[in-house]
């Protein structure tokens, strides 16, 4: 399937603007967007639990204020995680019925303050998902406009075939990066380059900067001669690297200072020669390759 939709080659996620991190006034968000923008970011990233189903109001009331054109920006949300915070749940759960999915979509359009999505992702898989119940509610969306593409995250390659067996599937969100590169071995990526699919990375700068285990240790080491070469910081190596592979994957990035913002832009444009992609691989993998 090809791409009708253009997102950006970096996307900024929106999941620490509210509640569960920066908790930016709206006047803030509106600058970060206007300065997202300016910088190429006309991607954001949502999932309806963020702050606990809070800040998609909180964007919405922003953007609604910003004087920004909705089709200079592109909005992909997700749904399907049930959370005890901030619902009446008993328990965490995964719902994906028909109903549930309409409901959750029409939702996050509300509180986006906007008549349609350019991606509507399903955030996680369930075991008690069923795939033409949930090809229906995309369906349903598509064909009213409420929905440009429908998508999953974090969904292994299988589920994925199950699930489009009944509807196309245009994106894949999952977590990777140079300390967490198992997409480029199970398949997913596989799948994403096979079938036209967009491959987005959450999570793109791995644990780097969160923990100091053998594995940073290693990449820590490697990184000062590169650094040197492509006058580049740890950060924008760290992207430049996953950037690279075939799948042309599209990083998400969770940063709300603008200075990184700028530099996760530029790194872009970073073309990592072969062999420094490969230094880069051994050690985060503490082996030479096979």
């Amino acid at each position: 399937m090809e791409q009708t939709t253009k997102f950006s080659r970096i996307i900024s996620g929106a999941m620490t603007w509210g509640s569960w991190g920066k908790k930016l006034s709206k006047n803030e968000m509106i600058e970060l967007m206007h300065h997202s923008i300016e910088c190429g970011l006309t991607t954001f990233d949502h999932a309806d639990i963020y702050g606990s189903y809070s800040t998609e109001g909180d964007f919405g009331a922003a953007f609604k204020d910003s004087k920004i054109k909705r089709e200079d920006i592109q909005l992909i949300t997700k749904c399907g995680i049930q959370m005890t915070r901030g619902r009446n749940n008993k328990v965490n759960h995964y719902q994906y019925d028909k109903e549930y999915i309409i409901w959750s979509a029409e939702e996050s359009l509300k509180k986006l303050n906007t008549d349609y999505l350019d991606l509507f992702l399903m955030h996680r898989p369930s075991p008690l998902m069923q795939p033409d119940e949930m090809a229906e509610a995309g369906q349903h969306l598509l064909q009213s406009g409420k929905i440009k593409q429908f998508g999953v995250s974090n969904f292994t390659t299988s589920q994925v075939a199950m699930l489009e067996n009944a509807i196309p599937v245009e994106g894949n969100q999952v977590e990777f990066s140079l300390t967490h590169h198992d997409p480029m071995y199970d398949g997913t990526f596989d799948d994403c380059i096979l079938n036209k699919r967009m491959a987005m990375a959450w999570s793109p700068l791995g644990s780097f900067f969160r923990e100091t285990d053998e594995q940073v240790e290693r990449i820590k080491e490697a990184m000062p001669p590169l650094m040197e070469k492509y006058n580049a910081t740890e950060s924008q190596l760290l992207l430049a690297w996953i950037l690279k592979h075939p799948v042309n994957v599209h990083p998400v990035i969770g940063t709300t200072n603008k200075k990184r913002i700028e530099q996760s832009a530029a790194a872009v444009k970073i073309e990592l020669e072969l062999q420094d992609w490969f230094t880069l691989l051994v050690a985060s993998q503490g082996h030479d390759v096979p």
